[in-house]
């Protein structure tokens, strides 16, 4: 059904709560993992507050060191997100857009139990002026929670192109909602097409398979973003967290210039229990391939989405509200293939 496929043994410890992985075979190169967790700009974004308020801050391009900067200062009268015990711990969060991935992500320091947050720190970006007058400066607050379920507090989007960058002064700027494209998916990203399925341990017979195992399809992915005019080089990478080793990492081939690329690529994942299915995640990265370094490009997770992997609390089981239906499906439907067409998240 596909023209490459891979297997890999996912032998979890029920002791350690830290999965050991052998590989049995493969048709690929084993390559170091570059990133080990990957999030949607709202991906931790658990609450239900309006957004209020003000931030104050201040923007320069310093052009010796051809580094951007963020003077982030302070914030008034933000929402109050428990409101039992009235308080918010909010913290400031900065991305360049449209590729939040290729520059990342800054945030400030946690401030607890105020709604009058004061920083006065600095967030850097080494960037070519060239470069940071095509993008848009994303600032959001964030109510930090303990077990990883943020709320979204507000945010701002600065043009960068149009700013005024003789305007070193700090200034009061209102928080709002979330913007029209991040809430209508305006900045698309493509869709993964592929199918999974769960084969149970001895469900084909005495010991056979002698451990469940986890199949999954990588079909094909539609409407790539495009990074550069001779079009897009891509492959995918998967893991199975918590683990991100070497051994747990498998990729496809790379598909030149071709935004609507057709992998049909079968990689196999043995040495699961069927109650390991509740603490794993499967995590599928699509990424544009240049000789120097790999750009991110979308991806998704399949995961139960409950913020805990074996009782602790991690930020990457944040499965959207599709791909844990996804997966619950493929949980209550075992050894039947489950087909979906999953949209693949920005960073």
């Amino acid at each position: 059904e596909s023209d490459t496929a891979s297997e890999i043994s996912f032998q979890f410890s029920k002791h350690k709560k830290t999965p050991s992985i052998g590989s049995h075979s493969s048709d690929m190169a084993s390559v170091s993992s570059v990133s080990g967790s990957v999030l949607s700009v709202y991906s931790g974004d658990f609450g239900s507050v309006d957004a209020q308020g003000t931030v104050e801050f201040a923007l320069d391009y310093d052009e010796k060191n051809r580094e951007f900067q963020v003077h982030v200062s302070q914030c008034k009268d933000l929402a109050v997100v428990d409101e039992k015990k009235g308080r918010s711990d909010p913290y400031v969060k900065t991305y360049l857009l449209p590729d939040k991935a290729r520059m990342g992500k800054r945030k400030t320091s946690v401030k607890k139990r105020t709604v009058n947050p004061i920083y006065n720190e600095v967030l850097r970006y080494k960037i070519e002026k060239m470069v940071l007058l095509i993008q848009k400066l994303n600032l959001s607050v964030w109510h930090n929670d303990p077990l990883g379920r943020n709320s979204f507090l507000g945010e701002i989007e600065i043009d960068l192109a149009s700013w005024d960058w003789s305007n070193r002064k700090l200034n009061w700027y209102p928080l709002k909602p979330r913007s029209l494209s991040a809430v209508n998916g305006v900045d698309h990203r493509g869709v993964m097409n592929l199918s999974i399925k769960y084969v149970p341990p001895g469900s084909l017979g005495p010991k056979n398979p002698p451990s469940g195992e986890v199949h999954i399809w990588v079909k094909d992915v539609k409407d790539l973003l495009q990074l550069r005019p001779s079009g897009v080089d891509s492959f995918v990478k998967c893991y199975v967290l918590p683990d991100t080793s070497k051994k747990s990492y498998q990729k496809t081939r790379v598909i030149k210039r071709d935004t609507n690329p057709i992998f049909n690529h079968t990689i196999v994942y043995d040495g699961f229990h069927t109650e390991d299915l509740k603490d794993a995640c499967v995590e599928l990265t699509v990424w544009d391939h240049e000789k120097l370094t790999n750009h991110f490009l979308g991806g998704i997770r399949l995961g139960l989405g409950t913020g805990l992997s074996y009782g602790i609390s991690v930020d990457w089981m944040d499965s959207t509200q599709e791909e844990v239906a996804f997966w619950q499906e493929m949980m209550s439907a075992t050894n039947e293939w489950i087909e979906g067409l999953l949209p693949l998240r920005s960073l």
